[in-house]
């Protein structure tokens, strides 16, 4: 059976861009023109992810989404969000979406938020031991990072970043969440302070970070490794065998 996505957007063009990508791909679509329909859409079919445009005619885009979080605790939701919206795009964050892409986009861009979102929802269901990605691992059972092999020794705090980026890997975490979750002082430069560190010590150059990415006004993200797909993605047929 494919794997359902409910596309919640008013403009019929965009939905259909967004049906025909998505079905190449091998997904199932569900499509809503607004908050109500899509709330409807969601009690009666089982749908895996949606695709949520904050610009909704009946009710605020974050509105939606607070009351899918409600209802829907773990159903990823990646929001569709204008280029100019940064402080749109920390409130969904903080409301709980698992990743927004910026208008306009590539549909590649948007498979691979996709599938990043689909697979952190199967890692939260049970969560891997050991994190890797471009010589990086993280051993969240033993506490033990090796960047190419090589143990590296973090402070205590330092681990409580990292294992919280692991925990969350792919998906952008803004600065109040990452802040919250390690349960420290509110001010982002705390944490720019300690994810400066963590560069210094995980990344082959920490002026230009591969692993640990700044989502540019909202937080940080832990990349993911580019040819994993996710188990999920691949029962559905759309990576590689």
């Amino acid at each position: 059976m494919s794997i359902q996505i409910l596309v919640v957007d008013d403009e019929p063009p965009i939905r259909k861009l967004l049906r025909t990508g998505l079905e190449t791909q091998g997904y199932a679509v569900l499509e809503a023109p607004n908050g109500r329909a899509a709330l409807d859409g969601l009690d009666r079919e089982r749908v895996a992810l949606v695709l949520l445009d904050l610009g909704l005619p009946d009710m605020r885009g974050h509105d939606l989404l607070r009351r899918i979080r409600e209802s829907h605790r773990d159903l990823p939701v990646v929001v569709l969000s204008s280029r100019t919206d940064e402080t749109g795009k920390v409130e969904a964050l903080d409301l709980g979406a698992d990743d927004y892409v910026t208008k306009p986009f590539g549909m590649g861009e948007l498979l691979a938020r996709i599938r990043t979102a689909l697979r952190h929802q199967l890692a939260q269901r049970g969560e891997r031991a050991v994190f890797v990605v471009d010589g990086l691992s993280v051993d969240l059972v033993r506490r033990i990072v090796r960047v190419n092999g090589v143990e590296v020794k973090l402070t205590g705090r330092e681990y409580d970043f990292l294992r919280v980026l692991v925990q969350h890997a792919g998906k952008a975490m803004t600065h109040a969440q990452l802040m919250s979750e390690v349960c420290v002082s509110s001010d982002p430069q705390y944490l720019r302070v300690y994810m400066r560190q963590l560069r210094q010590k995980l990344e082959a150059d920490p002026e230009r970070p591969r692993i640990l990415l700044t989502e540019t006004g909202v937080g940080y993200r832990l990349r993911v490794a580019d040819d994993d797909p996710g188990p999920l993605a691949r029962r559905a047929g759309t990576g590689p065998e």
